[in-house]
């Protein structure tokens, strides 16, 4: 175990890609083992010791930076145990990186679905934060591949938690640790919102199983070393689309009818072969903002969709059919969109895809200030009303602004970009009142990228003072000292 305490030694494991300033530790510490991270969390919860997990950093809320006492960085525990492909499951360690999970997959021609875009992350941020992205819209958030969980407590105690094994009953969670310790939990009662992707406040339900109650826990209530993780068969081939409109309602109006006909793929004639696992939309603004690298892609339209689904060699034609049917009964500009079916020109989409973002973080790096950033989603029925208060706040403003993302699952995320300080102050004037505009429409403050440290008065606004107190109460049974991930998820005054 690596012990480090030299200012140049822990500077880059004081910051996440948030930005977030301050951040400042008394020592790095990396294990190689969960003994030693047992042994780690020990002797902190025996000072009171605030305890930070670093996973690869990449996160956009602050969960990751500290603010005093110690990190513990995953990064060396970072093995793939195992793939099975009679079970299709695949058992890995907390620190192993995205990208390796996929690659250990695909050699055994098989598939990880979740698809956030920065694939560096470390499958423990993953499930700590409940990360999803482009392909949520077909398999859902990283909850649904978790099978079995592997979390250190912070008193250095050890839950092996397998889905089904510990759910909740009369509202509560009986959990029996490694040592014997029997722990009971009441789990939140709070009513989740009707939106697809939510990764706002810990889980709640009916019936709660004891893994959901730690994925999208932000490293608040346990450290997640290890998980045993489903996968599926690695699709025969895919057919994409970048498709181009002329009119805002057409396109709004053909991703209303891609929605509906994927959602019903178990119940629709079996005539009917449009089952997107994707959906994703850039404005004009976008496109703009991204013509540099990418000439061929027209700007003079109202904006542009980015589909995809998986194919077999027996209903490739089918699916074609059918989108191209959909497609032009909504006047998409079939002129000068873009298909294929190859794997080359399918990577091209997805660089063009994850070119914007990337092109949105340096032109921040640039501008010398903030980049201001949603990441809310609503019901179904209230989507247009979200964007349409999006275009409409963002227009009147004058700031520059892009509006892309997963509208598959309603889910936009607007970028701000001001380039003085009075528009920096009302760029987040605005990012307030989009919060409260998505929250009186039903919807969540934070759909794929969490609370953390930067969100989490939002979250009382959302939630309320009951509700966060329950979380609270979860948090004081399972970390009594409240020593992890301190400050992330709701200010340290709800604990006491």
């Amino acid at each position: 175990m690596q012990v480090k305490t030299a200012p140049d030694e822990i500077q880059d494991y004081l910051r996440d890609t948030s930005n977030m300033p301050g951040g400042h530790a008394e020592r790095l510490v990396i294990p190689t083992s969960i003994e030693e991270i047992q042994a780690v969390l020990r002797e902190a919860n025996d000072g009171r010791l605030p305890v930070t997990i670093s996973g690869a950093r990449t996160g956009t809320v602050g969960g990751a930076v500290p603010f005093g006492g110690v990190v513990v960085s995953l990064e060396k525990l970072n093995k793939i145990k195992s793939v099975d492909r009679e079970s299709l499951t695949m058992v890995v360690e907390a620190g192993a990186t995205l990208d390796e999970v996929k690659r250990a997959a695909d050699a055994e021609g098989l598939s990880y679905p979740p698809d956030p875009t920065e694939w560096s992350c470390q499958i423990g941020g993953n499930i700590a934060t409940n990360a999803s992205g482009a392909r949520s819209f077909k398999y859902g958030a990283t909850r649904q591949w978790v099978q079995r969980l592997k979390v250190v407590l912070a008193d250095g105690d050890l839950l092996d938690l397998a889905r089904g094994k510990d759910t909740s009953i009369d509202g509560v969670l009986r959990l029996t640790s490694a040592s014997g310790r029997e722990i009971a939990v009441r789990a939140p009662t709070y009513e989740r919102a009707d939106v697809t992707k939510n990764a706002s406040g810990y889980f709640s339900g009916a019936v709660v199983d004891a893994i959901d109650l730690f994925v999208g826990s932000e490293g608040t209530l346990g450290v997640i070393v290890e998980a045993e993780l489903r996968l599926v068969r690695r699709p025969a081939a895919t057919f994409s689309g970048i498709v181009f409109f002329q009119d805002r309602k057409d396109l709004l109006d053909l991703v209303d009818a891609a929605r509906l006909e994927s959602s019903e793929r178990t119940t629709r004639s079996s005539r009917k072969a449009v089952d997107a696992s994707l959906i994703e939309y850039f404005d004009q603004n976008s496109l703009g903002f991204i013509a540099e690298r990418f000439p061929e892609s027209p700007v003079d339209v109202a904006g542009a969709v980015y589909f995809e689904q998986e194919t077999t060699a027996e209903n490739g034609d089918t699916v074609f059919a059918a989108w191209n049917e959909l497609l032009e009964k909504h006047n998409a500009d079939m002129e000068r969109s873009w298909f294929t079916t190859t794997d080359a020109d399918k990577e091209k989409m997805r660089a063009f895809r994850h070119a914007l973002p990337l092109a949105a973080n340096e032109r921040y790096s640039r501008s010398g200030f903030k980049k201001v950033s949603t990441d809310m989603a609503v019901p179904v029925d209230r989507f247009r009303s979200l964007l349409k208060f999006y275009e409409n706040i963002c227009e009147a403003s004058g700031i520059d602004h892009i509006i892309f993302g997963h509208i598959g699952d309603c889910h936009l995320h607007l970028n701000l970009f001001p380039k003085t300080d009075d528009e920096a102050t009302r760029a987040r004037h605005i990012y307030g009142r989009c919060v409260a505009q998505a929250i009186m429409l039903g919807g969540v403050l934070s759909a794929e990228h969490g609370t953390g440290k930067l969100k989490r008065k939002y979250l009382a606004v959302m939630m309320g003072e009951r509700y966060l107190n329950e979380m609270a109460e979860v948090k004081r049974t399972l970390d009594p000292k409240g020593i992890l991930g301190r400050g992330n998820v709701f200010d340290e005054s709800y604990l006491g």
